[in-house]
């Protein structure tokens, strides 16, 4: 383990009949795939916080279980608890995508991506949001190489190749934004509900980038916020070659298609 340690809702449309809002402003939709190591541990830490925030679920047919560990913490913590499940692994985009929609539907101001492994610090939470409540920003990114270099085990050969993935995403969309696949983000409503998010084609790392291109083309305000990333100690990585090779090349099909695409200006 790191050293950060209602009822089930089946359907988009039963969920936003049945769900009574809390006095939150903040949900973190939080995709899973076998994280029952992780997944009560993240929650509970979540929900310890200063600040209150609720959390979606998004599980993809875990067979592990991670699932009922979730529906079982929905008894204890009502109405700051949610779960959509899923038939299978339809991929990290998709499951961003069915969340930003639900939250949106339920009036969320600020709509956050975290994953549930602690390789994102939950108090950087409250950091994100204050960049985007506090100070005013559409977007924060939790950024892994805005002040350096912040990754904490992993093997050298993985941080070379994800820091100069970065880069080479900058050079090829002219983005501003040094961790362009980072998936510690803080969206406001206003962004959010002004992405055409059934035209977002990416599913895997590349998601991260064109969500960003995305804001970046419509002029949204962006600040990336400095975290340490903790690679994770319980479960595997859901990380794989063909995850990384869409990013690469999708890049470039992003950067032809917005010479001419249209973006709605914030």
């Amino acid at each position: 383990m790191s050293e950060f340690e209602n009822n089930n809702i089946e359907g988009n449309k039963s969920q936003s009949d049945n769900l009574i809002k809390t006095k939150s402003d903040s949900i973190v939709i939080i995709p899973t795939y076998n994280e029952k190591e992780n997944i009560e541990n993240i929650i509970r830490y979540v929900f310890s916080l200063p600040k209150e925030f609720c959390i979606l679920v998004i599980d993809d047919g875990s067979p592990d279980g991670t699932a009922n560990i979730v529906k079982k913490l929905m008894k204890e913590f009502t109405q700051r608890l949610y779960i959509i499940e899923r038939e299978g692994k339809q991929g990290l985009g998709t499951a961003y995508i069915t969340g930003f929609k639900w939250a949106l539907e339920n009036n969320y101001g600020y709509i956050f991506e975290m994953d549930a492994d602690f390789s994102h610090n939950p108090d950087d939470l409250i950091k994100l949001y204050n960049a985007c409540s506090v100070e005013g920003n559409d977007m924060a990114v939790g950024s892994r190489y805005v002040s350096g270099v912040n990754v904490v085990n992993w093997p050298m050969s993985r941080v070379i190749m994800s820091y100069f993935a970065s880069k080479y995403v900058r050079i090829i969309t002219g983005m501003r934004i040094c961790d362009t696949t980072a998936g510690f983000v803080c969206y406001t409503n206003k962004l959010l509900s002004s992405i055409e998010l059934d035209k977002i084609r990416f599913k895997g790392y590349a998601f991260q980038i064109e969500m960003k291109f995305t804001a970046y083309k419509m002029g949204a305000k962006i600040k990336e916020v400095p975290i340490i990333f903790i690679n994770r100690v319980l479960g595997v990585s859901k990380m794989n070659s063909s995850i990384f090779g869409e990013a690469v090349f999708g890049v470039i099909k992003l950067k032809i298609d917005g010479l001419t695409k249209h973006y709605t200006k914030l």
